[in-house]
C-alpha cells in the first residue's frame, strides 16, 4: 500500500478530478499526500516591456507565483481537510511541469503519483505536449493517470 502520494495539479477540471481521486485513495489507504503545482519561471523583460515600463521584478514575480500556487492548491487542501487526509503543499517555478513533478516526488519522498491527463492525441499532443506522458516516461514510481 502506498504511504505518500504526490498529487500535481494545474487547477484545471481534469487535474481537480485527479486531486479528488488521489485524496479518496489516500483516505482509504491511510496515506499522506503532497499537493503540488508548478508555476511559470521568471522571464527577463524584453525591450518592449522595458520601453512600456511594464517590468516585473523577480521579487514581484516570486510573490505572484506564491499567490498563484496557493490559489491553485486551495481546492485540494479543502478536499484533503474534509477527508481527514494528512497533507502538505509544495510548488516550484518551472517551465517544464513534468520535470518539476518528477523532482517533487523525489524531494518529498513520495512512493506514488496520481495526476490528471487531458488525453490529447495526434497533432494536439504534438502542439500542447503531454505532461502525463512525460512523467510516465521519466519516473519509476507507480503513476495513476486520471481522465
Amino acid at each position: 500500500m502506498y504511504k505518500h502520494i504526490l498529487i500535481p495539479t494545474d487547477g484545471t477540471e481534469v487535474a481537480e478530478k485527479a486531486v479528488k481521486a488521489g485524496i479518496a485513495y489516500a483516505a482509504e489507504a491511510l496515506a499522506k499526500v503532497t499537493l503540488f503545482t508548478a508555476v511559470p519561471e521568471y522571464e527577463p523583460p524584453g525591450e518592449g516591456a522595458i520601453l512600456a515600463r511594464k517590468v516585473v521584478s523577480m521579487a514581484e514575480h516570486d510573490r505572484e507565483s506564491q499567490r498563484k500556487a496557493q490559489a491553485t492548491l486551495a481546492e485540494g487542501t479543502r478536499t484533503a481537510r474534509e477527508a481527514g487526509v494528512k497533507f502538505d503543499t509544495d510548488y516550484v517555478q518551472s517551465n517544464q511541469p513534468w520535470s518539476a513533478i518528477v523532482a517533487a516526488a523525489k524531494r518529498n519522498g513520495c512512493d506514488a503519483i496520481v495526476m490528471g491527463s487531458h488525453g490529447r492525441k495526434g497533432i494536439s499532443r504534438l502542439v500542447h505536449g503531454s505532461q502525463a506522458f512525460d512523467v510516465l516516461s521519466h519516473t519509476d514510481l507507480p503513476t495513476l493517470v486520471v481522465r
